[in-house]
């Protein structure tokens, strides 16, 4: 199981979910190659400040034109799931 500091969790708590972005560019020396970087930061769904604010960053101090972004995010905190039990093992 992952373990979180506190500044972490209380992020969790207050909606936070972990972001995952896959950002493909043009590589600086040779426009017409893609490269891959990813990208991973607890951020607010559905308006991203922290991935647009990274972004934003990128542009305007990094080489490297961005050609796409791809967004994966998830709740960490939510309600445990319902699950049938098929059997029960009893251990004295």
């Amino acid at each position: 199981m992952q373990e979180f500091n506190h500044d972490e969790f209380q992020k969790m708590l207050a909606d936070y979910r972990l972001t995952t972005a896959e950002i493909l560019y043009h590589m600086p020396d040779h426009p017409s190659l893609l490269q891959t970087y990813v990208w991973q930061e607890f951020d607010l769904a559905p308006k991203f400040p922290q991935l647009k604010k990274f972004l934003q960053f990128w542009e305007t101090k990094l080489d490297g034109k961005l050609h796409s972004v791809k967004v994966a995010s998830t709740e960490l905190i939510k309600p445990n799931g319902f699950r049938n039990c098929a059997s029960e093992l009893r251990i004295h």
